[in-house]
């Protein structure tokens, strides 16, 4: 299902279309369920031609009713479906998780294994100046919860081929899109714009270097990833090499192919959009040190959202949401105690 005919020009969310196009084509029983994915194809039209395509019964547009409609995708797991079930925002999961960590996290343990759970949570989530309510990235949140994979791509290539994955995946997955990556479109991208048309996958929980250096490591994910690059590029130009890791996903959490480069380079930068306390900065760094050994790793740094709800006014929420800016600095912060 080709969406534009330059490809260079598809938007991202168009990407997304694709992928989940291409795999309903592929297995009848994958079903997607939410607000205004039908007739509307999406806020950001990542379902958009869905609804023409295979219709009301397999793309279905549901009411303001994420508790019901996400407890109906259990169900529809539970009988042999695989259902995308669609929450706007991240943000709105409040309403719903207690289908999502206590039903679709939690049944394929209780019952022994012999009970799936096929299902993909697709929502949206970080900054892009919609204030504290709409702004969140809380992958750390759904990390915290066991039985859970939880998918932060960065690039149009790992969002159609990771989509993929996690509508063939057996367990449930959160699959967290970037507000501000969705209407870029595959030609502003620094890493993977390239996107093949016919349907492919990318493994969940293999982090991928992105960047190549020797002197910092530097490991992050989603839109943060473009931050990161042009960062890498910025110290480049002052003599510090930074190799940049996209971690791909938060679970599974690829430590080693983090540890690995930061043995390399001696230095570990962890840089992430979610919360800074107790959120995926922290638990990466002590994965690598317990990994590595604190003797084997000269500096190891965090950067993080302070703990604090993101701001409405834009000028607050760039001065607590990691940039490329703000990493550029921290960068030049650690290359001056080589």
């Amino acid at each position: 299902m080709t969406l534009v005919n330059d490809r260079a020009s598809m938007p991202l969310a168009l990407t997304i279309a694709e992928a989940i196009g291409l795999e309903m084509e592929r297995d009848p029983t994958i079903l997607a369920i939410g607000e205004d994915i039908g007739k509307a194809g999406g806020v950001f039209g990542a379902t958009r031609g869905l609804q023409e395509r295979f219709g009301k019964d397999r793309v279905m547009d549901a009411p303001i009713a994420e508790m019901a409609f996400t407890g109906m995708g259990v169900g529809l797991a539970q009988a042999g479906m695989r259902p995308l079930i669609e929450i706007m925002f991240v943000d709105f999961i409040g309403v719903c998780l207690e289908q999502v960590y206590n039903a679709a996290a939690k049944i394929p343990y209780m019952s022994g294994g012999r009970q799936k759970m096929p299902i993909v949570y697709k929502t949206a989530g970080g900054a892009i100046g919609s204030a504290a309510q709409h702004s969140q990235c809380l992958w750390g949140l759904f990390a915290h919860l066991p039985g859970l994979k939880v998918v932060a791509p960065s690039s149009p290539y790992d969002h159609k081929g990771l989509m993929a994955s996690a509508l063939r995946s057996d367990d449930p997955v959160v699959f967290i899109e970037h507000k501000g990556l969705l209407l870029k479109k595959g030609r502003d991208f620094r890493y993977n714009p390239d996107v093949p048309s016919e349907a492919y996958t990318v493994p969940i929980g293999q982090a991928n270097i992105v960047r190549r250096g020797t002197d910092i490591t530097l490991a992050t994910l989603s839109a943060t990833v473009e931050y990161a690059l042009e960062a890498a590029e910025t110290l480049e130009q002052e003599g510090v090499s930074v190799e940049v890791v996209d971690l791909r996903s938060v679970v599974p959490l690829d430590s080693d192919t983090v540890a690995r480069s930061a043995e390399r380079t001696g230095r570990l930068l962890v840089v992430d959009e979610d919360y800074l306390s107790f959120g995926l900065s922290a638990e990466l760094s002590i994965r690598v040190l317990e990994t590595l050994g604190h003797g084997s790793l000269r500096q190891v740094e965090r950067l993080a959202v302070p703990d604090v709800p993101i701001p409405a006014a834009l000028s607050l929420e760039r001065a607590v949401v990691p940039s490329a800016a703000m990493i550029t600095e921290t960068l030049r912060e650690m290359a001056k105690g080589s």
